[in-house]
């Protein structure tokens, strides 16, 4: 079942649960002059985002296609999205674009971004900043929207379970508590833990974001700046031990 919940104005969240994975998979709608989605799915998934984006505008005029870094639940479905919307471009980072999404999975062209560059869409502001390995992957970068203060999060704090669209709750407990248990399993070392992991989630956390749109779990609103550094925190505690380990 996908669900569809407006998060902030014009800003949708598009959830799909998957009980298998016990993981909801989600993506961001924005509907403007030129309309962003961002996180494709994967191409299962596809023809639920369809049917769930086409309640809130016609999948055809999408403009905009984005993504954090090179997966299947980031831009597994790029292909089939931009077929169905002929004018419309991937946006990613310049690594993504040379290394990956040009040859894989676009249909054209990648509109590469650079660090600090802004994209207006109408009337929403849009900043990308290029975050290596945060969450990870070599390529990965996130959208901040300014004027609504929406911080569009791809894995950072992914928690499990079928969950409310929106929380003011804790999502950090919930997040370290899935953090652990991967660590535990085939999805250890989901998340890297570098020397550059504590300075760019503290870059993310001086905007001062209200509303935090991540990918597996609850949209957060509320103090995202302390929610971020305490998401620094959180990696901290479960991670850099183990990295430290791992290095001797």
């Amino acid at each position: 079942m996908t669900d569809i919940t407006e998060i902030a104005a014009d800003i949708y969240r598009i959830s799909t649960f998957v009980p298998e994975a016990n993981v909801q998979f989600n993506q961001f709608l924005v509907r403007d002059e030129q309309p962003l989605l961002f996180h494709t799915g994967m191409k299962a998934l596809f023809p639920l985002v369809r049917q769930a984006v086409s309640t809130v505008l016609p999948p055809e005029t999408l403009k905009w296609i984005g993504f954090s870094h090179f997966e299947a639940d980031e831009c597994g479905a790029l292909r089939e999205w931009q077929e169905l919307a002929p004018r419309s471009t991937a946006l990613c980072s310049i690594v993504a674009k040379l290394v990956s999404v040009d040859d894989v999975v676009a249909a054209r062209p990648a509109q590469a971004l650079e660090d600090n560059q802004r994209l207006e869409t109408g009337r929403y502001r849009f900043r990308f900043l290029q975050t290596p390995q945060v969450p990870h992957a070599w390529d990965a970068g996130l959208l901040y929207e300014e004027t609504t203060g929406t911080l569009l999060c791809s894995d950072l704090f992914h928690h499990n379970g079928n969950v409310q669209p929106m929380t003011t709750s804790d999502v950090v407990g919930p997040f370290k508590d899935m953090l652990r248990a991967y660590q535990r399993g085939p999805f250890a070392y989901y998340l890297p833990y570098t020397p550059q992991t504590k300075p760019t989630l503290e870059r993310l956390a001086a905007l001062r974001p209200t509303v935090l749109a991540t990918m597996h779990g609850a949209t957060f609103v509320g103090n995202g700046e302390q929610a971020v550094l305490d998401l620094a925190q959180a990696m901290e505690d479960v991670l850099s031990n183990v990295c430290h380990e791992q290095k001797n």
